[in-house]
Formats: C-alpha cells, structure tokens, sequence
C-alpha cells in the first residue's frame, strides 16, 4: 500500500536511547509519559549529585522501578556519569553485574548538571580502554564548553578537537554521539567504519534556531545542543528516514518546570515524552518514509546495544489530529510538553 494511504501502522515496540527521568516528584510525573509507549530507555545519570557508581546505578533503577505505576512494562537502562576520578574496576563491574549499559560523558560545564564532567580527558583514559575492553559504549555529549567558541559551532569543533583524537587512541571504543545536530556530526557517522552511532531527537528533526529566536524568544524551544540552521535539520530528518542503523532515536527528552524554563537565565530542555511518537510519525509521513519508522525507533538501538527487539508491539492510527495536554502536572510545578507547531494526527492505539 503506498505510505500516502495509510491509516495503521504496527511496529516493534519503540526504546529511548537517551532520556532524562530526574528523580523524586518530578520522577514520579515524567515516568509514565515515556513507560507508555516505549520498552526501555537509556538513563541519564546527571542527577544532583551524580550517578558515578554501580551502586548508585542500581539505587536509581530501583527508584525508578518503585515510581513505575502497576501494569505498566517498562526496563530502564542505567548510565554511569564520567568523571576525572571514575574507577575503571568499579565500570567494569557494573557492565559485568548489568546495573550500567553505558557511561556518560559530559565536558565539564557543557549542559544541566554537568559541573562534576570532564575537563582534562587523559585523565579518564584508563576507563576508556578497559570500557573499550569490555565493549562497554560510551554515550558523548558532543559539545566544547570554551566560551571563546560560537555556541552554534561547539558540536563540530568537538568533534575535530576532542572525539577524533579519543577515537584514534581508543580505537576499539565503541562510542555513541548523543542528540546531533548538524550535518558535520551526520557526516562525521556516515564516514565511520566502525564503532560510532549517533541518537537524533524529536525536537531536533522539527525546529532549527529560527524556532527559538525569530519573533521573540520562545524558552521552550531552548535545549543544548540547541537547535541550527534548516539545512542541518535537513540533514538530520535525511539521517533519520533512511535506515541507517548507525543512527536511532534518543529524545534527550528533559523536564524542567516552567517556572526554571522562564526565568532570566532559563534552563535548557525540551519535554517530549508525552507526544514523541506522534510527532514522529509526522516527520516520516512528511518524508515519505513512514516505512522507516520502526528502523529508527525500535530496531537500530537495539542492535548496536546488542540486545533484541522488543517482541511486543505499537500500532499507530492515522484520524482527526490528537490534543495532547499543554502541560504536565508535577509534584515541581507544571512542565511545558514539546509543542511541534502542527497537528498532529497520528496516535498511539490503546
């Protein structure tokens, strides 16, 4: 059936390759957003303090597991949070015992909570060997922090900087690059033998930097990376719909109050747990590659995390477009889901 036509679609349950559960009243709201629809989510450890441990690891997942409503079937993933002063045994045990899938690096001072990141990256070179050792990824956010360098600039110069000479002196890391954002870094993938992959967002396959600054600063569009130029949203939806295995869904979706997200100096996030799947389903549709969908969402994560596919499934149907709530309600305060600017008329079938 030509994809104009369609109505249904049945696909492999989805994963989130890259999401933000933070911990608490917020944990408790958020959860269930993305437990809904997806089988199991890759964790950011970037709480206050830090997840650097493998016993912080499995305290987490446990309160996670305690904050996942009856009935409901959802497996978090774990992360551990590099720092200059991570023990390479402790990675070790935590991929050997499952309590982490992966280790998350953060360039000191780069996004939300990452004070306690890397700053000088020989230091953590033994943990990159024995995580190479074990085939253990490393989840980057691919950012320099210098503030002498364009903050639209920063994932390329990152890119030539620090993860080329990473990667040619750890050779066998098998890395991640984590919410891109431009053709430089979908090149860079695509240029790749082997051992490097990269998660795209929801929000980053719909706005560019005119969404956020032109006709007035609009917070809920402020993320990090933040948004580009058209052009490198092209590339990203170009990378997205085409099957390439090395590149899968990570949301990075990260809730913050709007009272945080309007303030002089707003944090960055996007929340889009609530309608990612919707919107997507739009993005393929548009690009008439909706046969593409379940490649992005549901089967190339898994491969290069060496696990299977979810054996259940999601049916998206196509009818009169779907209110979703503006906001949801926390014990924090209200937070803002991700408004795409269309109707979105694919739902997720209960």
């Amino acid at each position: 059936m030509p994809e104009r036509n369609l109505t249904r679609l049945t696909l492999r349950r989805p994963d989130d390759w890259h999401l933000h559960l933070r911990d608490g009243d917020m944990l408790k709201a958020v959860l269930p957003e993305t437990a809904r629809h997806f089988g199991r989510a890759i964790v950011m450890p970037n709480l206050v303090p830090p997840v650097v441990t493998a016993t912080q690891a499995a305290a987490y997942r446990a309160r996670i597991m305690a904050a996942l409503p009856a009935g409901m079937d959802f497996t978090p993933l774990m992360t551990l949070y590099l720092t200059e002063d991570t023990d390479p045994e402790d990675v070790r045990q935590a991929h050997a015992s499952g309590s982490a899938s992966a280790v998350k690096l953060y360039p000191a001072g780069a996004t939300t909570n990452s004070a306690s990141g890397v700053s000088d990256f020989e230091k953590v070179r033994p943990v990159l060997d024995v995580m190479a050792e074990i085939g253990m990824p490393l989840c980057v956010h691919g950012e320099v922090t210098d503030h002498a360098i364009d903050i639209f600039d920063r994932e390329a110069v990152f890119i030539d900087r620090i993860l080329k000479p990473i990667r040619k002196k750890v050779p066998d890391l098998r890395v991640v690059m984590e919410h891109v954002t431009t053709q430089d870094a979908v090149d860079y993938v695509r240029d790749s033998s082997k051992n490097l992959a990269a998660t795209i967002t929801t929000h980053h396959l719909i706005i560019n930097r005119n969404h956020i600054l032109a006709g007035g600063i609009k917070p809920h569009f402020y993320c990090l990376p933040v948004a580009k130029r058209e052009a490198h949203r092209i590339a990203l939806v170009q990378a997205a719909v085409s099957g390439d295995k090395r590149f899968f869904l990570g949301t990075d979706s990260a809730p913050h109050t709007d009272a945080n997200k309007l303030m002089a100096c707003g944090c960055a996030g996007i929340f889009s747990a609530s309608n990612t799947m919707s919107c997507l389903a739009e993005v393929f549709e548009v690009a008439g590659r909706l046969g593409k969908l379940e490649a992005f969402t549901s089967l190339n994560g898994p491969a290069y995390y060496g696990l299977p596919p979810n054996e259940k499934t999601i049916t998206l149907v196509k009818g009169d477009p779907v209110q979703y709530p503006a906001r949801l309600e926390t014990g924090d305060g209200p937070v803002t889901v991700f408004d795409p600017g269309f109707d979105l008329h694919w739902r997720v079938e209960v």
